[in-house]
């Protein structure tokens, strides 16, 4: 009696929660479990480095639960590894932008994991990434605004934490180089002034220079061309008169000369006549 009542009572509780179970038999079980198995075969390919697989199977995912946080986030994960892995290998430009698609997709994914994601875990996670990417890309102050909020949600996750660290002394250190650059900058362009009017006046006491020796050649020229000339001149003189002006100058000095001589022997003999003239009268008696 009581083993009938208690086989009466269980099944009892069986019509009871089989209206339940109904509901769990439905779509929605059905597709949760999809997801799950999806994202397994995923994380197990992630796990062997098979990169791309891994994206399919999160893809699959995500058709079955467009809302998991947990497939979008893999599905990130795996976007950034293969855009890495690509990079590696160095290929070829439409690999290369097919790299780039893929990390702007991942990036898509983790900002909207970082400002709607109800798990802390989660979108502290997603922002460390986003960290991550920024910090690869040398954009340190994005990348510490990123870790900070990483911590925010979750204090304890010492990576964020030594990154955010390694991100700051990085940016200093990119803000000196900055600095130095723009001083070296202004430097050089000082020395380039400097150096500049330096060739300016170099160039301008050359001018000078060749201006002097222009006018120097230009009166030698001219000399030479009068010395020519007066050559020439000579030179006609020559052959009509047969005499040169420097033969004729000659020849009027000799003659002034020889003038001058016979007027001085003339005064000589007037002053010996004048002197006997005298002797005469002054014993004429």
């Amino acid at each position: 009696m009581k083993l009938r009542l208690k086989k009466y009572l269980l099944l009892l509780l069986l019509l009871a929660f089989l209206p339940g179970v109904a509901l769990a038999g439905g779509n929605e079980p059905a597709t949760v479990k999809q997801e799950r198995n999806h994202v397994r075969s995923g994380n197990k390919l992630y796990n062997a480095k098979r990169y791309n697989e891994a994206e399919v199977e999160y893809r699959k995912a995500l058709e079955a639960n467009p809302r998991s946080a947990m497939a979008q986030f893999n599905l990130a994960s795996a976007l950034i590894r293969e855009d890495a892995a690509g990079s590696q290998k160095q290929q070829q430009q439409s690999q290369q932008q097919q790299a780039s698609k893929q990390q702007s997709e991942a990036v898509k994914l983790l900002t909207n994991l970082e400002k709607t994601c109800t798990s802390r875990d989660i979108a502290s996670k997603a922002s460390y990434d986003l960290g991550n990417i920024l910090y690869k890309q040398k954009n340190y102050q994005e990348a510490i605004a990123h870790y900070k909020q990483a911590l925010r949600k979750n204090p304890g996750y010492d990576n964020a934490r030594y990154n955010l660290r390694m991100a700051q002394l990085k940016l200093k250190q990119q803000q000196q180089q900055n600095k130095n650059n723009k001083n070296g900058k202004n430097n050089k362009d000082k020395n380039n002034d400097k150096n500049k009017n330096k060739d300016q006046n170099k160039d301008q006491n050359k001018q000078n220079q060749d201006k002097k020796n222009q006018d120097k050649q230009n009166q030698d020229k001219k000399n030479q061309d009068k010395q020519n000339q007066n050559n020439q001149q000579n030179k006609q003189q020559q052959q009509q008169g047969g005499m040169s002006k420097e033969n004729m100058d000659q020849i009027l000095r000799t003659m002034q000369n020889q003038e001058n001589a016979t007027r001085q022997r003339a005064e000589q003999r007037r002053a010996q006549m004048q002197a006997g003239e005298r002797a005469r009268t002054q014993y004429k008696w």
